[in-house]
């Protein structure tokens, strides 16, 4: 018998069905595929069913509005019917209704809408067809929102008793709101896991404009408020340190890279939740405080670079030079340059965060106040803060502001009075600039008197008049000085005069920052004579005064016969005793150090400085035996006839630290520890007074 084989049916299964979990951009990208396919003549290779079913969303809206607009429909004769009746019973309305405690004809006619027609099952679809619509909105789909608004405004109107809530307050917003949480917490964690934080911030803000315009449009108003607390409660609040520490989009990334749109909108969308501002105040005050600590370790970590050198650059026609800079003798001499670094460095990293500040952050209170605190902390944990400032604006009011306009001016005093606002250490500060500016008032070195007292009058305002009070002195001093040292000129004019010009200034010892005992020096007979003549004149003029001689503080202009030519050289008061002391020395003949020490009795640490300006740098107007950059004990020296250079007149500046060495630092820090011993006193002293008095 033969057999015989059942043939087996194949079950052929439909594709999955699209939900509207499918993005729109991979529908379309689907659809644009296939389409090209059967351009091609490919449409063997494809499942019509499944390029159906992508198109699935648009027929869901189809389907909802159909059912929408029928019940509008349905809503628009029953409202037209009622109108009808309510203008034939209106003697009914307004006699029996009233007494009888009924409903009107209009309210009764939506009670019987609500109980026969919206009531379940009817209640469920229209629901159920809004959240869909909404839905497919959201993911990107075009709906007709006419047919929600028609339906949403008959619900509003609707109710299941008079006095309570409408159908849709009581039925439909609470599964609109519950829908929407869902749908923006899955949001929230898809675009956290595929998008930057720029990117991010922009879609957020883009639902909430969106949400805004359906709460306006096709929904009720009374919705908009709850759905962007649920934006704020799904996409920002859970995620707002995530997005500011991002590594490459983040907070610190948009600065750097200048974003000021994005900080804009980040600051935007910040300021709509309670710890949006705080979380954003915290991150930049901790951004500045990173910056600033590492601007303050490279600071520290430059600071032993040595400034040998004179100020002067070097003359590669000078004869006689080393070609090495030399170094100072003291330890610890630091360069000048990172001190300006640092200064420039933060004004920049102000510059830059007061930027983003205005133009982001809307001149935010709050969040200036967290700039300031990051600044004024970061600022105060290094150690030479008090010590840089004054340094960079010595260093522009000698030859940082030649050239620049009054406003630019203006600009650069401004920077540098905001790092000031910052030191809490103020009387340190006072006590660096008093110093810097009794050099250059001594040495000349001013550009500009207008930017001196535009800088006074500027730390006056800050501080108040005694800050300033002392600094206002040494000008007035000056200003004296040169008085006097004219009446001295018109004086000895009229007499035998001088074999030196005197050019003195006569400081006011409470004033000035210098040290009330003088460094020891022996003058040669020509300086002690003129300095003797001008003492006479001066004490005749002011009786009950006492004048001391600070020779390290002065300079002399000198010519000085050279084999090749003559040079006027400017040198310190204490280089032009030391060379005095060569002028009777026959060539090739030397002086060592103690013979020198001994003729002029300078002590160690200024003499070795002297020497090294005069035979170690830049002009070799002195031999030193043996040759090198560092001036010892056991060394001679003797005078260089062969040194010749182009200029006329040549500037050898002193051999000198431009930042404190450790043991200076020390000595101002322990000057000021003991004036605030001193106002503490007073203050206590002030306190007791008061407290021991008795007022009738």
């Amino acid at each position: 018998m033969a057999s015989t084989s059942k043939k087996i049916k194949p079950k052929i299964r439909p594709p999955r069905k699209l939900g509207p979990n499918i993005a729109v951009d991979e529908s379309w990208a689907k659809l644009t595929l296939n389409i090209r396919e059967i351009q091609h003549h490919n449409a063997h290779k494809l499942s019509f069913e499944e390029c159906y079913r992508l198109q699935d969303p648009m027929q869901q809206s189809q389907e909802g509005e159909r059912l929408l607009k029928a019940v509008h429909k349905v809503w628009v004769d029953h409202t037209d019917c009622m109108d009808k009746l309510s203008h034939i019973l209106k003697y009914m309305d307004r006699v029996y209704v009233k007494s009888a405690n009924a409903l009107e004809v209009v309210e009764l006619g939506r009670d019987l809408f609500v109980r026969h027609i919206i009531h379940p099952p009817i209640k469920d679809y229209v629901i159920s067809t809004v959240l869909s619509l909404l839905h497919i909105e959201r993911d990107g789909y075009v709906i007709n929102r006419s047919a929600i608004t028609n339906c949403v405004e008959a619900l509003l109107l609707l109710s299941d008793n008079p006095e309570g809530a409408s159908v849709y307050k009581q039925y439909l917003e609470p599964e609109i709101l519950r829908q929407s949480d869902v749908y923006y917490k899955a949001e929230a964690a898809r675009l956290l896991e595929t998008c930057d934080a720029l990117e991010y911030l922009r879609r957020v803000q883009t639902r909430f404009s969106e949400e805004e315009s359906r709460a306006h449009q096709y929904l009720s108003l009374q919705t908009s408020a709850p759905l962007q607390a649920i934006l704020q409660d799904t996409l920002l609040t859970p995620h707002l340190q995530t997005l500011i520490d991002m590594a490459s989009s983040g907070l610190n990334a948009m600065i750097d890279l200048e974003k000021v749109d994005g900080l804009s909108r980040l600051y935007q969308l910040y300021s709509l939740v309670p710890e949006g501002v705080p979380s954003l105040r915290r991150s930049l005050k901790a951004s500045i405080q990173k910056r600033g600590t590492e601007l303050n370790e490279i600071s520290m970590e430059g600071r032993g670079a040595d400034d040998g050198g004179a100020e002067d650059e070097p003359d590669p026609a000078a004869k006689g030079k080393g070609k090495a800079k030399a170094r100072s003798p003291n330890a610890g001499v630091h360069s000048l340059a990172p001190a300006l670094r640092w200064v420039e460095d933060v004004m920049q990293l102000k510059d830059k965060f007061d930027h983003v500040w205005e133009l982001s952050f809307k001149n935010n209170r709050e969040i200036e106040s967290g700039l300031n605190e990051a600044f004024e902390s970061f600022i105060n944990l290094h150690p030479r803060a008090s010590e840089f400032i004054s340094l960079y604006i010595d260093e522009n009011l000698k030859k940082g502001l030649k050239g620049k306009t009054d406003a630019e001016v203006e600009a650069v005093l401004d920077k540098t009075i905001t790092l000031f606002r910052f030191i809490t250490e103020k009387d340190v500060f006072e006590r660096y600039y008093k110093a810097h500016l009794a050099k250059r008032l001594l040495l000349n070195r001013s550009i500009s008197d207008d930017a001196e007292r535009g800088m006074l009058t500027k730390l006056k305002v800050e501080c108040g008049f005694q800050f300033t009070v002392k600094l206002e002195g040494m000008f007035h001093d000056m200003k004296l000085s040169a008085d006097a040292t004219q009446a001295y000129r018109d004086h000895v004019g009229k007499t035998t005069a001088p074999e030196v010009d005197l050019n003195v200034v006569v400081m006011t010892s409470t004033f000035w920052p210098m040290s009330y005992v003088p460094v020891p020096c022996t003058l040669p007979p020509l300086l002690v004579k003129a300095s003797k003549l001008f003492e006479q004149f001066y004490l005749s003029r002011h009786s009950g005064r006492k004048l001391t001689w600070q020779p390290s503080l002065g300079n002399a202009d000198l010519r000085v016969t050279f084999k090749a030519r003559k040079h006027d050289l400017n040198v310190s008061s204490f280089a032009l005793v030391i060379l005095l002391l060569f002028e009777d020395i026959e060539e090739g003949e030397f002086l060592t150090y103690e013979e020198i020490k001994s003729a002029t009795k300078i002590p160690d640490g200024e003499l070795q400085r002297n020497l090294q300006s005069l035979a170690c740098t830049k002009y070799k107007v002195l031999k030193k035996h043996p040759p090198g950059r560092d001036v010892n004990v056991d060394d001679a020296f003797s005078f260089n006839a062969d040194f010749s250079s182009p200029l006329q007149k040549i500037k050898i500046s002193t051999v000198a630290a431009r930042i404190e060495s450790g043991d200076e630092r020390r000595e101002t820090q322990d000057r000021v520890e003991e004036e605030r011993r001193f106002q503490t006193d007073v203050r206590v002293l002030i306190s007791d007074l008061f407290t021991g008095t008795e007022f009738f």
